[in-house]
């Protein structure tokens, strides 16, 4: 099998004139934590839509595991092992946290949403929504309310959400957004211990969050790809510090 898990090929995406995904070339390596970085309006929300079937390319290729999924409707690639978290995974705020989890279990076995099924039918999944919510440091709120968690637990709770439907490749859309300092290195730590055995790509602004846990950088600016690399790399190119910075110096450094 092939080392890259996602790739894209000339991925362009049009709005009634204004290109904002501009012949996108990139390679996701497998088992890889990834981060797709930019300045504000640099595509990515656009272009993690495109991946994830919200919108369709005005040409180009989107490949997973070396098929074309261009044309794929969002369940269906979902079903073949690309799950969005923070989107898909979202919670039910007056359920259990626990409960919350069963639901994701529900979904890969065909029993999707059966609230009528019997307390003991869905007793089963019990075992293994414990095991995620261990995972994600959670196990002590399992009898919680969704709604009384904090901020930064309920993302956790989403990425429990999403691994219980057994994604190959996670996407995270902006995880650490709107997080308070605690929260954000709690949320970074969940992400890395999570990344084992899986593949991330993940859209992130806080520079700190994307330094301390990504393996491979790639940066937007209107719409193009203007680098890729390692964290040290891509901090030390000119064209980077220019569109983070308006200036040649100081680079991601003042991003932080």
């Amino acid at each position: 099998m092939s080392d890259v898990i996602l790739e894209t090929r000339h991925l362009t995406k049009e709005f009634k004139g204004f290109t904002a995904v501009n012949d996108v070339n990139l390679q996701v390596q497998r088992g890889h934590i990834h981060a797709l970085i930019g300045p504000n309006g640099a595509g990515k929300t656009t272009c993690f839509n495109l991946l994830t079937k919200f919108l369709v390319p005005t040409s180009g290729q989107i490949l997973f595991n070396g098929r074309d999924i261009t044309s794929a409707q969002p369940a269906q690639i979902a079903r073949q092992g690309i799950i969005r978290s923070f989107q898909i995974s979202a919670v039910f705020p007056h359920l259990t946290v626990l409960e919350n989890v069963r639901i994701g279990l529900q979904r890969p076995i065909g029993t999707s949403f059966h609230f009528w099924k019997s307390e003991k039918t869905l007793d089963t999944l019990n075992a293994r929504a414990m095991e995620l919510l261990a995972e994600v440091d959670l196990a002590s709120f399992a009898d919680t309310m969704t709604v009384d968690l904090p901020y930064g637990r309920k993302r956790a709770l989403e990425i429990a959400t999403t691994l219980a439907m057994e994604p190959e490749l996670m996407l995270l859309d902006e995880p650490t957004q709107g997080m308070g300092h605690e929260d954000v290195h709690r949320v970074t730590e969940l992400i890395k211990k999570v990344s084992a055995g899986r593949t991330i790509l993940m859209v992130e602004h806080n520079m700190n969050v994307v330094s301390g846990i990504c393996d491979r950088i790639s940066v937007l600016q209107r719409g193009a790809l203007l680098a890729e690399g390692t964290y040290e790399e891509v901090s030390k190119n000119p064209q980077v510090m220019e569109a983070y910075m308006g200036t040649t110096a100081g680079a991601l450094e003042g991003a932080h």
